[in-house]
């Protein structure tokens, strides 16, 4: 078994608990209060951040066959995501400039931060996010909410696309050379922080 197929099956109990946090069945059935899910926008903003900030660290190690892709996933996050963040604030009305993280949030971008210094770590680390949402994404979308703006979300993480990019560092993983307790036990810390970025400031 490749090292990401068994986090992908180590991980399935982490999506299942995520799915059952009420700010994502409230997502899921389309009745989460506004103004919940404004905090959580303008929290995963912030996230979003310094997630080109791991793809770009990631990127100045990596080996030239895959200096492009961590370049492709820091572009992507920097204007699709960022730009649906925008577009979605809007009409939550949510202040990303102003907004200040939460525990949660700090911790989350700590640990992803820092794992970055090791290129195999970072991977592994940030891989709990993009599997993790595509998953989530993906079992969303079967029985999507009418709110048309809770539906863009969903979709934009049940993309094919995204699931492609998903697939590209999935492949990365099970390229590198990294001991395979040490990796279960960073994909396991970033599953608990993703679990904990649902709890709301």
């Amino acid at each position: 078994m490749t090292l990401s197929a068994e986090l992908h099956e180590y991980g399935a109990p982490h999506v299942r608990a995520q799915l059952e946090h009420p700010t994502v069945a409230g997502i899921r059935r389309g009745d989460l209060p506004e103004t919940s899910f404004r905090s959580w926008l303008e929290q995963d903003y912030l996230f979003l951040l310094d997630y080109v900030r791991v793809f770009s660290r990631l990127a100045w190690q990596a080996p030239a066959e895959h200096l492009g892709d961590l370049v492709d996933l820091a572009h992507a996050t920097w204007h699709e995501e960022l730009d649906l963040h925008r577009s979605l604030a809007a009409e939550f009305h949510a202040d990303l400039e102003g907004a200040q993280k939460a525990a949660p949030c700090r911790a989350y971008t700590d640990f992803l931060l820092t794992s970055a210094a090791n290129y195999a770590e970072g991977l592994v680390a940030l891989y709990p996010c993009m599997w993790g949402y595509s998953s989530l994404g993906q079992i969303l979308a079967e029985d999507p909410p009418e709110d048309t703006r809770y539906r863009t979300w969903i979709d934009t993480y049940a993309d094919p696309g995204f699931a492609e990019l998903t697939q590209r560092i999935a492949q990365m993983i099970d390229e590198c050379e990294i001991d395979r307790d040490r990796a279960r036990a960073l994909f396991e810390e970033g599953m608990r922080h993703e679990l904990e970025f649902w709890n709301l400031p």
